[in-house]
């Protein structure tokens, strides 16, 4: 080992120090303020202890509770080893099996020694976790050799543990942490430098709910308790606000009061779509036909089933079939389809996408350079065996149709393509209130083809993203390692909502792979055959996610162009009855989604209900209105009315019901 190591800080100066130094030593060296700040490192990118010693020459940077990403990682995983220390001490026996950080806080999953674990056990487990902190204990980290760790995990009893480890490559260097010195788990780390750092104020435990241990539901049922941690207890207490008002535009609970959808189990993981939820569906699929009207796409209608040997061709028989919902083909034609893929049946299966299909569209007649681009449309109903735990309303279903394209073009051609989509989904985002941030997956460890193909799709993307005036910093551009799909790179937009959670909506994905796998192809200008680049896009994701997200971003109070019922005439006593229905006639007449109310109950008793369901507009008429002619106009979330001719409120009403249009 050198006697000396250098160690280059962010500011490009170079700190020769001895190997062993830890970063907290250097912090220290470099002032009082900043070793009191300091909560981690960065060495050489990878997040390090604060108190782990240095062995190599490296770029170091160090983190505070200002870079908030990786200070939030750093707590979230204390907060999960404490919970697990804290549950251990209070309910002897139990066993711990993974207990990682998540994106709002962290969980931990146990074998409980007696019993599953329930909410009543959530405050006396925080009480027990805020001595653990008070305590001060530090996090030391130490190497252990894998039959070492083995053998003391199955002498305490910890089979999974024991498992886990037994389970990890021969060779590799395990670690543990200890707290203080009676209690540790098999970690990689990082940590903070001691249970103290935590503020105790900073954390909750929010629920509690089964899990399969390793994900699989043949094996034993663990009790999982889920918790939410911060930095401090101001962003603690802006976190809960925001988990009380998403559970107030929770898409479910409106859905239901919207009287817009249901979800049952005899099509587990499909929608059964109310005519008022329907309505919202229609008047965004005529927005989305508008758009792509006007922006040169053709819309197109492909098959449910198609047979195996397609998805085999395609590539997802191999890797997507366990999401597949596969059916036999009862009267295969051997003949005339080739071998079959199976020994002793024929298989079909539903289309999880709508790609393949949309190929065997452009492979039909022969396609010359002067066609392309080809943007091929669809409204695909699609169908993937998502497990039952992972279904959440509308947001994750197992049926549901996409706003698909497909854009067959040529090379020249990807750049502005793809920046041309840019500029459209930037429109439509913006006509529905959303700003989002725009993200390159690039390419991922497992991937086909080769790293010049990948090198030039990334770039193209970069470019037509730049050629958009996208990339910056106000767009939120960043790139994302590691994160495309196996065949291609693509574009990702994350729109935030009006609580400002994050949604990946839209993407495009420039692919070369699949053109070659299913033989397209188009006649170039020298008369030979060349293969077009396939760019797969979307912009709502799918119908029933984005109206989900809708819902949610509007707490149900949409737009009047989409809201399924724009205006309701409500009569204050049964004299106006006649007179609300002239008016519920004069409206529709004038192209306003209207309902009469004229049941004999109170108008304040209107006035809630109608407000429950989102009405935008309702308008109140009595023996008065009857006889003027005119309509008191009450718009949704305002207790003021204003009296108007009817004339006057039609106008009024339709100013702010027309719908945009992209063409």
């Amino acid at each position: 080992m050198s006697e000396v190591l250098k160690i280059t800080l962010p500011d490009g100066s170079v700190r020769e120090v001895a190997p062993g130094t830890t970063p907290a030593e250097i912090a220290a060296a470099i002032g009082p303020g900043l070793a009191k700040a300091a909560i981690g490192a960065r060495v050489d990118g990878e997040l390090y202890d604060i108190t782990r010693p240095l062995t190599r020459d490296a770029a170091l940077a160090l983190v505070t509770a200002r870079d908030e990403a990786d200070a939030l990682e750093l707590v979230r995983h204390d907060f999960a080893h404490v919970l697990a220390e804290a549950v251990q001490a209070l309910f002897p026996g139990t066993q711990i099996t993974f207990g990682p950080a998540t994106d709002d806080g962290f969980y931990y999953d146990f074998a409980p020694a007696e019993r599953p674990f329930t909410e009543e056990d959530l405050p006396v487990i925080e009480a027990k976790m805020r001595e653990i902190i008070a305590a001060d204990k530090p996090l030391r980290r130490e190497a252990w050799t894998r039959a070492d760790l083995i053998a003391r995990w199955e002498a305490a009893g910890e089979t999974f543990k024991a498992q886990w480890a037994a389970e990890l490559p021969e060779g590799e260097e395990l670690t543990v942490y200890w707290s203080g010195s009676d209690w540790f788990d098999m970690c990689r780390g990082p940590h903070l430098a001691s249970t103290g750092k935590l503020d105790p104020a900073a954390f909750k435990l929010t629920r509690v709910s089964g899990a399969y241990w390793r994900g699989d539901q043949n094996n034993a049922m663990l009790s999982r308790i889920y918790g939410t941690g911060w930095l401090n207890k101001k962003q603690l207490d802006a976190h809960l606000t925001r988990l009380e008002e998403a559970a107030k535009r929770d898409h479910r609970k409106l859905g239901q009061e919207m009287d817009l959808f249901h979800l049952q189990a005899e099509a587990h993981g499909s929608v059964f779509w109310h005519p008022k939820g329907y309505r919202i569906w229609r008047e965004l699929e005529a927005y989305m036909r508008r758009a792509i009207d006007g922006a040169g796409y053709r819309e197109v209608k492909t098959p449910q089933v198609m047979d195996a040997r397609q998805w085999e061709a395609s590539g997802h028989w191999g890797k997507y079939r366990e999401n597949m919902f596969v059916i036999p083909d009862e009267v295969p034609n051997v003949e005339d389809e080739g071998p079959l893929v199976s020994d002793d049946a024929a298989w079909m299966a539903l289309k999880p996408m709508n790609c393949p299909a949309h190929v065997l569209i452009f492979r039909q007649g022969i396609k010359s350079y002067r066609e392309l681009p080809l943007r091929f449309y669809e409204n695909g109903c699609c169908h993937r065996n998502e497990p039952h735990g992972a279904l959440h309303g509308l947001m994750r279903v197992r049926q549901f149709t996409q706003d698909d394209a497909h854009i067959f073009c040529r090379e020249d051609q990807i750049v502005e393509e793809v920046r041309a989509f840019c500029e459209l989904a930037d429109r439509i985002y913006k006509d529905f209130g959303f700003t989002y941030a725009i993200k390159l997956a690039l390419r991922p460890e497992k991937r086909f083809g080769s790293d010049e193909m990948w090198d030039q799709a990334e770039a193209e993307l970069r470019n037509a993203v730049a050629a958009a005036g996208l990339a910056t910093p106000e767009y939120g551009w960043e790139e994302l390692p590691g994160e495309g799909a196996f065949y291609a790179p693509k574009l990702e937009w994350h729109l935030t909502d009006a609580i400002g959670r994050t949604w990946q909506v839209g993407t495009i994905q420039s692919d070369r792979v699949l053109p070659e796998r299913l033989d397209a192809s188009y006649i170039g200008e020298d008369g030979e055959r060349h293969r077009p680049v396939m760019l797969h896009r979307a912009i709502f994701g799918s119908y029933e996610r984005f109206i989900g997200i809708l819902i949610e971003h509007f707490a149900g109070k949409l737009p009047v162009w989409l809201a399924p019922v724009q205006a309701v005439v409500a009569t204050i006593v049964s004299d106006a009855d006649g007179y609300a229905q002239e008016t519920v006639q004069t409206l529709a007449a004038a192209g306003i989604r209207v309902e009469a109310d004229t049941r004999n109950e109170k108008i304040n008793y209107k006035v809630r209900e109608h407000s429950l369901q989102k009405v935008p507009f309702l308008l109140v008429v009595g023996k008065r209105e009857a006889e003027e002619g005119t309509v008191a106009v009450r718009r949704l979330g305002e207790q003021q009315q204003k009296v108007l001719p009817l004339a006057e409120a039609i106008a009024l009403i339709k100013g702010e019901a027309t719908a945009p249009d992209l063409r």
